[in-house]
């Protein structure tokens, strides 16, 4: 059913959690798997003077650090995943990784937000399932994983 898979992990506990579903099928799917680790950018299109270039060595080792952490867990499990780093809006970088590589499926975690969280968001998680043509897992950890009675 699933022949290609797209993970998006942050090395997050709720990416964590995406990333062992998101095992589970591909293994169960014998799937083609790649990983997407998103280094999210400042805020402002115009690099801030506060931002040095040690900052962005800093942001691209963590990028890498996640995407090995994920890409070696999937292989511990015999998974043979590609891993790919993408920098920018999370949403526009999962879009364009679906368009380049159309898997059948991807996994994203879903995180927790306060009402005043998204009440300030951009807004740009209303958008994603819109702009997919394909299936999404959204990974969930139930109230008793997160400390909530």
């Amino acid at each position: 059913m699933y022949r290609s898979i797209l993970l998006c992990y942050d090395g997050s506990v709720e990416g964590r959690n995406a990333l062992r579903e998101g095992a589970e099928v591909a293994q169960a799917m014998q799937a083609q798997t790649t990983l997407l680790a998103i280094l999210r950018p400042g805020l402002h299109p115009v690099v801030p003077e506060g931002y040095t270039e040690s900052w962005f060595t800093h942001q691209d080792a963590a990028a890498r650090a996640v995407l090995e952490e994920g890409v070696g867990w999937l292989r511990e499990r015999g998974i043979a995943a590609e891993g790919r780093i993408a920098v920018g809006n999370a949403v526009e970088e999962i879009v364009a990784a679906a368009h380049a590589l159309a898997p059948d499926l991807i996994v994203v975690a879903h995180q927790q937000r306060s009402r005043l969280a998204r009440w300030w968001s951009d807004g740009e998680d209303a958008t994603l399932l819109d702009r997919l043509t394909c299936s999404v897992l959204v990974a969930v950890i139930p109230p008793a994983q997160r400390g909530i009675p």
